[in-house]
């Protein structure tokens, strides 16, 4: 009866703080998947992993980064590959999916700050039943990987000649990282070797594209296609034609600035190098699959991925970053300023000062993390500033694209990173969530008075 009494006080302080249960669920995982990657079983015969290298991987796996400070395929197992796939699975459900099935499968009914949160980021199914909406995600999880698979099988076997069951295991674990947006390969070149092959880029892209954009926008979608008089939401709109933007201008962007380089995109034909100007485009926002040498790629070039990076892909998807959203209400907002709008509107909506409030806030810390690991990266190691800042935004923003300078960091540096992708993973949708929650009234308030800008 005690231990009853004790495990329901323990869930309902669970349940009263999301944004905590999240953290302490992907913790869990994280610690979990260290011991098992430390175990001897996880490496090749003959390989040993030591704690940073094993904490460096489990980070990067369940925050869905890709980043690695050894080679996959030669250093673990296939149980320690198969412990990574499961990591990578886990993150890009989320463990905020986890905790509140598990909670449904034992019964218990969730209370209003759940809710909440599962509605945090998309207010599109926010009136659903919480257990369906995790049911339909785990479906279309499950649908997207096994078609990506199937795919990218059938081509290994075909053109690269893999018996069956490399094809079909290297088809599964390059669909489920790619759909995560995890970027984790079994290539120590990620998908060089596939530049000028569209039926592996343009899978990965798709299951890419698709996971970066979020269940929401999807489940939107599919609504508005079994009913066409659906009015679309704000949150779709902006994350499908910002993300339209941003894979079509970042496409023209890279192939603009890496045409006639040798080190890149030169070496191809044409086809190839809009190929690869637009696989690069898409997994820059947070898949951190790459099928040119990052470390090849001119100054401005590094600048435009930089901030692909930082923006990332859809909320209450499997990308990174700050998010579309969070972005395009910001340059709502400057637009707004700039017109000397009383408000800030988007499609006929108006957005409320503690949204815009919200996303300031997200974006700020964000750029504060950002330059303050950057500064240490910058003091531990011997690296200029260009490379040590792309690591920085690659690892907070979960996207994994490396300009090879992880490895030969020292453990404080891989330290700082791994800090960054766990809280380039959870921070934005848990401050967002917990901001969202956070209301604290004021009984009176002090006279106004205007601070000057610029």
């Amino acid at each position: 009866m005690t231990q009853d009494v004790t495990n329901r006080h323990l869930l309902n302080r669970l349940v009263a703080n999301p944004s905590r249960t999240v953290m302490l669920g992907f913790a869990a995982v994280i610690a979990l998947g260290t011991g098992a990657l430390m175990t001897p079983l996880a490496a090749e015969p003959g390989e040993s992993t030591d704690l940073l290298t094993a904490l460096f991987t489990a980070t990067s796996a369940t925050c869905v980064t890709g980043l690695v400070t050894i080679d996959t395929a030669s250093h673990w197992s296939t149980f320690g590959e198969l412990v990574i796939l499961a990591m990578i699975q886990i993150g890009g459900l989320g463990v905020m999916s986890a905790a509140t099935l598990l909670v449904m499968v034992i019964g218990r009914r969730l209370t209003a700050p759940a809710n909440v949160l599962t509605g945090a980021e998309s207010r599109s199914i926010a009136h659903r039943n919480p257990g369906q909406v995790l049911v339909d995600v785990l479906k279309f999880t499950l649908l997207v990987e096994m078609v990506t698979a199937i795919v990218l099988s059938l081509r290994l076997r075909a053109s690269y000649h893999a018996d069956w069951g490399d094809a079909l295991y290297s088809g599964l674990f390059h669909a489920v990282s790619a759909f995560n947006n995890a970027g984790f390969g079994l290539h120590d070149d990620s998908a060089v070797s596939w530049v000028d092959d569209p039926w592996m880029c343009l899978p990965l892209m798709a299951s890419v594209m698709v996971g970066g954009l979020g269940f929401p926008v999807w489940w939107e979608m599919f609504r508005h296609w079994r009913h066409q008089f659906q009015r679309w939401t704000v949150h779709a709109t902006i994350t499908i034609w910002g993300s339209l933007v941003l894979w079509i201008g970042g496409t023209a962007l890279f192939a603009a600035f890496e045409w006639r380089n040798d080190g890149t995109l030169g070496p191809l034909s044409t086809g190839g190098k809009i190929l690869a100007s637009a696989f690069q485009s898409v997994t820059a926002r947070t898949a951190g699959f790459n099928s040119v040498d990052i470390d090849g790629v001119h100054q401005q070039t590094l600048l435009m991925l930089d901030a692909l990076m930082f923006i990332g892909g859809g909320s209450a998807g499997t990308a990174g970053g700050i998010k579309i959203g969070t972005f395009a209400l910001l340059g709502f907002v400057i637009w707004a300023e700039i017109r000397g709008e009383p408000t800030v509107r988007i499609f006929h909506r108006r957005l409320s000062p503690d949204n815009q409030r919200q996303a300031l806030t997200v974006a700020l810390l964000g750029v504060g993390l950002i330059v303050g690991a950057t500064g240490v990266l910058l003091t531990v190691s011997p690296f200029r500033l260009d490379a040590t800042l792309f690591e920085a935004i690659s690892a907070f923003g979960t996207v994994g694209m490396s300009t090879g300078i992880t490895p030969d960091l020292p453990p404080v540096g891989q330290l700082v990173l791994i800090a960054l992708m766990f809280l380039g993973r959870l921070g934005p949708i848990t401050l967002g969530a917990a901001l969202a929650l956070r209301n604290r009234p004021r009984r009176f308030e002090v006279p106004t008075e205007r601070l000057l800008v610029g």
